[in-house]
């Protein structure tokens, strides 16, 4: 689930999409270094100042910490930050923390500095790349063409495990508990006893990690597309499901006079498509929530499909599945690979699970599955589709380290579009419900990202953080 997302300027270069991810204590051992909370030696720092380019009232910084907190494993990485603002601000500090897994930080100060400014005349705004993106993002060419941002796109098993080699013993150091740490020892070189985090798409489950794991260091958190905190939907069911409502919602305002949802299900049981359509739908619906963008014709299209007519459907599919062109430092699929699978309560158990056995989890998952759940497709696109696929090769790692508490206590707000197929509405209103703090704001008719994307998104969290 990504923060953002690139312009799209042709169908065949449609980009980006999302990223689910779920923590859960382990099983099985592996023949990795145990995690650990221990703090690093040396009081960590902020090095090099200096202006960010092209915003010379933004100063970035490195941040170095230490690739395993164990010791066991040696090295350091340098992770690029940026504060705008002053350190007196009224209201403090406020981190924001963008998508992915595999996004940076960085690129996008000004677009939240624009989004948000009534708010950060009261904040010091802090972003960072959080480690394996930006700059020294990990790069494995091969997954990084088959599927670029996209986490739908299903991989082949051959680009999955060539990025895990080429990683090593390394990718056992990028899970979420790790980046948690690591924004710890953002706050300690900041000097700031307590700040606010706003976080959206892969953002909330790392904002929500932290909070779970430093509550008194978090004065309220705003989270935008929310990814579920306790690790469900890797296999994507509400989003399969929620597609016929989003697609029924468009037709509606189109005056559309057909069944969109009727017609999908048609042509994935007919073309064994079904990967490929919901690939397109999320995409679509990033770029377009109300999927009425008249290049893409997604409506019509289904519709001409379901009658036999398979060019225009075929041609969209084809295209948003292309391979990707995006380099590792706008977005690291290998990145997006390690903490996904490292994360993840999966079928077959945590990321120690030996790779044997995991395709006959999976399938038994599968089964299990409510075919109405997922209808207009079929339920077998749920274990088909990119976030699966990925993991299901991806070898035994150093699973995540669960946060020590379940229930974010602070003052919360969370953001949903009521059309988004990257993280649907569900998982927010699942969320809300079981946090005693919480403020739901659901916005019809937006999509993913809504601080981003919406107005309403904007001024609801602008309200939410200046009270």
């Amino acid at each position: 689930m990504t923060f953002l997302t690139r312009a799209v300027t042709t169908v065949a270069a449609a980009l980006t999409a999302v990223a689910c991810v779920g923590s859960t204590p382990g099983a099985a051992s592996a023949p990795y270094p145990p995690s650990s909370s221990a703090t690093p030696a040396a009081a960590p720092e902020l090095t090099d100042p200096g202006p960010c380019p092209g915003q010379t009232d933004v100063t970035c910084a490195d941040l170095t910490v230490p690739l395993d907190r164990t010791g066991a494993v040696p090295g350091t990485l340098r992770l690029r930050t940026a504060v705008f603002g002053e350190a007196d601000a009224p209201k403090g500090t406020l981190l924001f923390l963008t998508g992915g897994p595999g996004q940076p930080g960085l690129p996008f100060v000004q677009r939240i500095r624009d989004r948000l400014p009534g708010a950060l005349a009261q904040y010091r705004l802090v972003m960072i790349d959080q480690r394996g993106t930006g700059d020294a993002a990990v790069d494995c060419p091969e997954l990084q063409r088959e599927v670029g941002s996209s986490d739908t796109v299903a991989p082949t098993p051959g680009a999955v495990t060539a990025c895990a080699e080429s990683l090593g013993v390394k990718r056992n150091f990028y899970t979420t508990a790790d980046t948690v740490a690591d924004l710890e020892d953002l706050r300690r070189a900041l000097g700031v006893t307590s700040w606010t985090l706003d976080g959206v798409s892969y953002g909330t489950f790392t904002a929500g990690q932290y909070a779970l794991t430093h509550p008194h260091r978090v004065r309220k958190l705003v989270l935008d597309s929310v990814v579920p905190l306790d690790g469900a939907g890797v296999l994507y069911e509400e989003a399969l499901g929620h597609s016929a409502r989003v697609l029924r919602a468009a037709c509606r305002e189109q005056a559309c006079g057909f069944d969109p949802a009727r017609d999908l299900a048609t042509v994935v049981r007919r073309d064994d498509n079904g990967v490929g359509v919901f690939n397109l739908l999320v995409i679509a619906s990033i770029i377009d929530p109300k999927l009425d963008n008249p290049r893409f014709g997604i409506l019509t299209a289904l519709h001409a499909s379901a009658a036999g007519d398979r060019a225009r459907l075929d041609g969209l599919v084809a295209g948003f599945s292309a391979p990707s062109d995006e380099p590792p430092s706008e977005f690291s699929s290998g990145l997006h690979a390690a903490t996904l699978c490292a994360d993840s309560p999966w079928p077959w158990g945590d990321a120690s699970a030996p790779t044997e056995g995991r395709q006959r989890a999976l399938k038994r998952a599968v089964q299990q599955i409510q075919p109405t759940t997922v209808w207009p497709f079929e339920r077998k696109t749920a274990g088909a589709q990119g976030i699966a696929q990925t993991c299901l090769p991806w070898p035994a790692s150093r699973p995540n380290q669960a946060a020590p508490h379940r229930t974010l206590t602070m003052p919360v707000l969370i953001l949903a579009g009521d059309r988004d197929l990257s993280t649907p509405v569900q998982w927010a209103r699942d969320l809300a419900a079981v946090t005693p703090r919480a403020e739901l704001v659901v916005l019809p008719g937006a999509g993913h990202s809504t601080q981003s994307r919406s107005d309403g998104g904007a001024r609801a969290a602008e309200a939410f953080l200046l009270r």
